[in-house]
């Protein structure tokens, strides 16, 4: 009798021989990105929360101090991201894009129920920021082949042509976990009164996110294998030593692809996942931040089909460049504006900009970055990419914002890490799509 597995292939292989109704398609792509919105959702959280979980875990009597601790566990996840791209990334390009995503979703489920349960400093003294911490190193591994599985997923399902408007739903789903995820703090805002909230109203969400794991994994098994992926099912697959040596070797398309994610990390976790916080810091009430920071999910939602369908139509330097260039020449300007008369219309205005940029450069980052990855390495190669960017830019972006606005005493400072993170892109983008002879790509060389 054929195994789960191997009904999943044979399914992915006759699908290339028809094509899929709108419906089977819809289907695929929610199945896939399932574990993204576990991951985005806990990482969200994580941020929004960061104020109760720094005074719960990380107790030092400073405020500032509490927090900078938090935010430094926060971005510490990311720094085992590298670590997963390259491990669980070749993994994924070994056994095929849907055994190696359940796996990941079963890591990235471990790190959540461990984050969700673990007992306060005053009742387990030192082990509960220590446990937290596993709970983030945990995420933070299986997040590094999570983005790129479902990235390069996305793009061999793509139709010709629009491969910019299926990779775009890799960050479409985290804007759907965005919008629960402040949804529930809203109504968890209006419905708690402050204490109940700070002392353990907060992890609601984060049960609610334990709550819905089986259902993603059942989600996650009936996944087909990527019809490109099945098609090649008895050729050679390299090993973990062929990728890292592939990887090594082109170590500059690597630290370019690196460079490109710099602008979407950054730009993704300043409007969403330290929006919040920034509120705080503006004076704004809690309510306001969290009505802000869902109608930027739904404009980030919007925006990345969007970008992903023009560059596919126009290209993806043209879309990459413009929004990089406006990025440098607005973000500063921008965060300064609301910082100097702060208000709720302000900051709604002015995320809603920074999301347009991220929103259009996403749209256009997200398959390009996969067109200069081989087919061998083609997860790897993005993974530990974006992994590395997260790990540099976007991971610490909460924190470096926190730093920077109690260092230089203004408010605005957080405009710089975006204006150079937009930078990074824009050179980038130059070195990607240079001219060349023709028979030249930029293409990692397996």
């Amino acid at each position: 009798m054929p195994s789960s597995a191997d009904t999943a292939t044979a399914g992915a292989i006759s699908s290339t021989n028809r094509p899929r109704t709108l419906w089977e398609t819809i289907r695929a792509i929610v199945r896939v990105t399932s574990g993204n919105f576990l991951e985005q959702f806990d990482f969200f959280l994580f941020g929004f929360y960061a104020t109760h979980i720094s005074h719960v875990f990380f107790p030092t009597g400073n405020d500032f101090t509490s927090l900078m601790s938090t935010f430094a566990v926060f971005g510490v996840g990311f720094l085992m991201r590298p670590l997963g791209a390259v491990i669980l990334g070749a993994y994924i390009d070994k056994v095929g894009r849907r055994k190696g995503l359940i796996v990941t979703l079963g890591l990235m489920a471990m790190g959540t129920v461990m984050i969700a349960f673990v007992p306060g400093y005053q009742t387990i003294g030192i082990l509960a920021p220590i446990l937290v911490l596993i709970g983030r190193l945990l995420q933070g591994f299986s997040a590094g082949a999570e983005l790129g599985g479902v990235s390069v997923y996305l793009a061999e399902l793509a139709t010709p042509g629009k491969k910019g408007l299926y990779a775009a739903w890799q960050s479409g789903s985290q804007q759907v976990s965005i919008m629960v995820a402040a949804l529930l703090g809203y109504a968890l805002n209006v419905g708690m009164d402050k204490t109940t909230l700070a002392d353990w109203g907060w992890r609601v969400p984060f049960f609610v996110g334990c709550l819905i794991i089986p259902l993603l994994f059942l989600l996650r098994r009936r996944m087909e294998e990527s019809p490109e992926f099945a098609a090649r099912a008895h050729q050679p697959r390299p090993s973990l030593g062929q990728v890292s040596a592939s990887l090594a070797r082109n170590w500059p398309i690597v630290a370019a692809g690196t460079c490109l994610v710099a602008m979407t990390t950054t730009a993704f976790y300043l409007i969403t996942v330290y929006a919040p916080t920034f509120g705080k810091v503006l004076k704004l009430s809690t309510t306001d931040s969290l009505i802000v920071t869902l109608l930027v999910a739904i404009s980030n939602f919007i925006w990345l089909p969007i970008g992903g369908v023009i560059s596919d139509r126009y290209g993806r330097k043209v879309v990459l460049l413009t929004m990089t260039v406006l990025t440098i020449i607005t973000s500063y300007a921008a965060l300064s504006y609301l910082a100097a008369a702060p208000s709720f219309t302000r900051m709604l205005g002015v995320l809603l900009w920074l999301s347009f940029l991220y929103g259009m450069y996403n749209g256009a980052m997200i398959p390009a970055l996969t067109e200069v990855m081989p087919q061998t390495v083609r997860v790897a190669g993005f993974s530990i990419a974006y992994s590395l960017a997260t790990a540099i830019f976007g991971g610490f972006t909460p924190a470096i914002s926190t730093a920077l606005i109690q260092y230089t005493q203004d408010r605005g400072a957080p405009g710089y890490w975006m204006s150079f993170a937009a930078l990074c892109a824009v050179l980038a983008t130059l070195w990607f799509y240079r001219k060349r002879p023709a028979s030249q790509t930029p293409t990692v060389q397996s």
